[in-house]
Formats: C-alpha cells, sequence, structure tokens
C-alpha cells in the first residue's frame, strides 16, 4: 500500500472501540497497536513490560504531586527525580511517534491523538456508545452482571478521563480533537470500520491534492 495511513481511536470503555480499530486495521492491511505500544515502550525504555501494564492510561497521585503540566508535555516541570508514571508515558510518547513516522497503523488510547496531533497524516478517531449498549457488551465480554458492569465502566472510563486530561492537556473525548466521532449504537462494527477506512482514504487524497496545487 503505497498511502501512509496513521489512525488513531480513542474510545469509552465498552464502546466497542478496539473491535473497530482491529477491522480498520484488518481492511488497510496494517497492524494494530493497543496493548502492544507497552511492549514496545518498554523495550526502548529498558523499563520491565509490567510496570507498563502498571500505569497503563492511569494518572496516578505522585504524578499530579511531583509534576506540573502548565501546558501538557511541553509545559511539565520536573524535580530531580521524574516519577515512573512521568517516565512511562514520556516511552508510550516516543515510542507512538516513532510508530508513526515509519509505518502505517491503527493505535489504540493511549493519548494517541494528541501525540500525534501535529502529524497530518493522522486520522483521528473517538468511539462511544450509550450506557446501555456499554453495559450491555460489558456483562457479555467479561462474564459479569449488570452491577459489576456498571463498576468497571465508572472505574475505567474515570481512568483513562483523568490520564488524558493530565497527560494531554485536554478534555478526554472533546470533539475538537477528532476527525471523527463515532457512536456505535445501532452499527455493525463492519459498518463503523468502513466509515473510518473511507475517511482516512478521502482524507489523504485531499492532502495529496494541496500539496500539488
Amino acid at each position: 500500500m503505497s498511502d501512509h495511513f496513521v489512525i488513531t481511536i480513542g474510545r469509552e470503555y465498552g464502546s466497542g472501540g478496539h473491535e473497530v480499530g482491529s477491522l480498520v486495521a484488518k481492511e488497510l492491511g496494517i497492524p494494530l497497536y493497543d496493548k502492544e505500544v507497552l511492549a514496545l515502550a518498554a523495550q526502548s525504555s529498558g523499563i520491565c513490560k509490567e510496570i507498563f501494564e502498571h500505569h497503563d492510561e492511569k494518572a496516578s497521585m505522585s504524578s499530579l504531586f511531583y509534576a506540573t503540566p502548565a501546558s501538557g508535555l511541553g509545559g511539565m516541570s520536573f524535580g530531580l527525580q521524574m516519577p515512573m508514571n512521568q517516565r512511562v508515558f514520556l516511552a508510550q510518547f516516543e515510542a507512538i511517534t516513532k510508530l508513526a513516522s515509519e509505518q502505517s497503523c491503527v493505535i489504540v488510547g493511549r493519548c494517541a491523538d494528541y501525540v500525534l496531533r501535529d502529524m497530518a497524516h493522522v486520522t483521528h478517531v473517538f468511539v462511544y456508545a450509550s450506557m446501555e449498549r456499554r453495559v450491555e457488551r460489558i456483562m457479555r465480554v467479561e462474564n459479569v452482571d449488570q452491577g459489576k458492569a456498571q463498576e468497571l465502566i465508572r472505574k475505567t472510563d474515570k481512568q483513562r478521563k483523568n490520564y488524558y486530561n493530565f497527560f494531554a492537556d485536554g478534555n478526554w473525548g472533546l470533539r475538537s480533537n477528532y476527525d471523527l466521532m463515532l457512536r456505535t449504537d445501532g452499527h455493525t462494527t463492519a459498518e463503523l470500520a468502513e466509515l473510518v477506512v473511507a475517511f482516512a482514504k478521502a482524507k489523504a487524497a485531499n492532502r495529496k491534492e494541496s500539496e500539488t496545487k
């Protein structure tokens, strides 16, 4: 494939964002990076993978104490010892930037839309759904009852929101951060993936056209 496609997928927990991203990657014939980003960052940074998994999409109190993000990553002021939470984010930042610079891929979560915000060839997507649909899906996928599903959704969304808002200097799920906002209610994963692929291809074509003028 000659075009350089990079697509980031932000998502509410239980909305099916990972599944949409997986099918988009399959349709375009490119790799998907979700938790795989952790392994890449661990390998390049020398920090063990288990630490990345422990801090994955979480903003701990230690990070709030040791650093003040005046204007996102560039505005962070660190003390003599950078908290592990910060080191983990910076390693992921570098891994995501390297991926997007070198290959076509789909990247799920981990502030990828913020990290790659200045790259013109990247398409940013946010996937969401009604609480009813999300609870139904989590009950099925995680094999839990309704109350537990609701608890998991509240907890995970809060973690993702706090993580994004701290490290990415912006509001998680804010529509102006994305090219596409997709509500999964009433649509199949295939239909949504088709929309993302069509949009990414149209964006690439428009970019090429503008570059030749």
